[in-house]
């Protein structure tokens, strides 16, 4: 199969956000083929930067989150600035950025301040109005006043935040969804005449932290709406399914099992040359066996704990219940079913040299999307994007450069 066409391609997307949220949401639109301007503060860039785990200095996780898009520096909190940033969004199609509510409009490069044709998406713990609009929040808070982090962990212990900054890379995904959306509507059906003529108006898009967390609550808020429940941690079960659990093996692996199907339960217990279990007045339907899951769990924990994981793995498998091992970033680098559909890549990054990550995210028509360039440098592109699409002389370069509004 030939490489197929990226959908995006052709597009123009402002990434002037930092951390994680707003720049994810310009990946995920950089990966499907739009080309990424990343704006920066000239006084050391984004945020992200500055993380570790650092290899010599040089931010590794930078090396993700910054990757697939071109860096252009400008101090955005001058006139001038702000001046040279809208001269550029004349060339763009969508914007993203993720300062709280008003500060755009401070910097005078809010939605009103640019073209009418920009999709611009604002991402903000609390959104751009309502009572909580001008409180501080990370992704953290994101995760609480959306309601997970009161559901992650053990009942009998205090909360446990997700192992990734999720509202964050959540919020991003759901963003640049909408923006795609509003690029379709905006191009595909015309929405209105811009000011400019010819092709539609762009939307604002909204998307606060917390507020993709709340989306996949599951039936969290129905069932307090109808029922009065208010849900709460149970850890690695679900109060209405079982088998369905986390098992420790005897090698210390973790073996996650998900058995709560008639079906599932009866192969399962095949897998562990149990066969009269099935049929155990316990567990011979699904309410039964949440009724008794404990007596469930310990005898299936009590089988994991009798094996290495490795082959409890493989006699769920051969019995076709879902099952698997919990990986590990050794596990990812090694296995090789994601080796063989490309799922890890090895991107050339300018200061380290070949890294091997995580690859784009999903392929269309079969065809892994192509392999993104490395993290940019801070104001490598400061050249090409505001002399080469901007047109500024480089006299000009250099009157911004000494007056600090582009990197020295």
């Amino acid at each position: 199969m030939t490489d197929a066409p990226q959908p995006l391609a052709g597009l123009r997307v402002l990434d002037v956000g930092t951390r994680i949220s707003a720049p994810f949401c310009a990946a995920i639109l950089g990966e499907q083929g739009a080309e990424v301007i990343k704006v920066e503060d000239p006084r050391g860039g984004d945020f992200m930067r500055g993380i570790g785990p650092f290899q010599d200095g040089y931010s590794l996780w930078w090396a993700v989150e910054g990757r697939g898009r071109k860096s252009v520096t400008c101090d955005l909190r001058s006139e001038r600035g702000q001046e040279l940033f809208r001269s550029l969004a004349v060339h763009a199609d969508v914007v993203v950025e993720n300062f709280r509510p008003g500060t755009v409009e401070r910097w005078n490069i809010g939605p009103d301040d640019l073209p009418d044709r920009i999709v611009y998406v604002r991402i903000s713990a609390f959104g751009q109005d309502g009572p909580y609009r001008d409180r501080p929040g990370l992704d953290r808070v994101g995760i609480a006043v959306g309601g997970l982090l009161h559901l992650t962990g053990e009942p009998d212990r205090p909360p446990v935040r997700p192992g990734i900054t999720l509202s964050d890379y959540l919020t991003g995904t759901f963003a640049a969804e909408a923006a795609v959306a509003a690029l379709y509507e905006r191009d595909a059906r015309g929405r209105g005449p811009g000011r400019e003529g010819g092709r539609g108006v762009g939307r604002v898009i909204d998307a606060p932290l917390y507020g993709s967390i709340l989306r996949v609550l599951e039936w969290t808020i129905a069932g307090h709406d109808h029922l009065d429940i208010v849900r709460s941690r149970h850890g690695n079960r679900i109060p209405t399914s079982a088998p369905m659990d986390n098992f420790p093996c005897a090698d210390e692996v973790v073996v996650c099992i998900a058995a709560g199907s008639d079906a599932n339960f009866a192969r399962l217990c095949t897998a562990m040359e149990r066969p009269e279990l099935p049929e155990d007045p316990r567990f011979i339907t699904l309410t039964h066996r949440v009724e008794h899951s404990d007596e469930l769990h310990a005898i299936v924990g009590a089988w994991c704990a009798s094996l290495p994981s490795e082959e409890v793995e493989q006699r769920c498998l051969a019995s076709n219940v879902p099952a698997s091992r919990a990986y590990t970033a050794a596990d990812i680098a090694t296995d090789p079913h994601l080796a063989a559909r490309g799922d890890v890549v090895t991107i050339e990054d300018p200061v380290v040299g070949s890294i091997r990550q995580q690859a784009p995210y999903p392929r269309f028509d079969g065809v892994p999307p192509p392999v993104p360039r490395g993290a940019p440098r801070l104001g490598e592109h400061d050249d090409e994007v505001w002399g080469g699409l901007v047109g500024l002389s480089d006299a000009d370069l250099a009157d911004l450069r000494a007056a600090r509004i582009l990197r020295t």
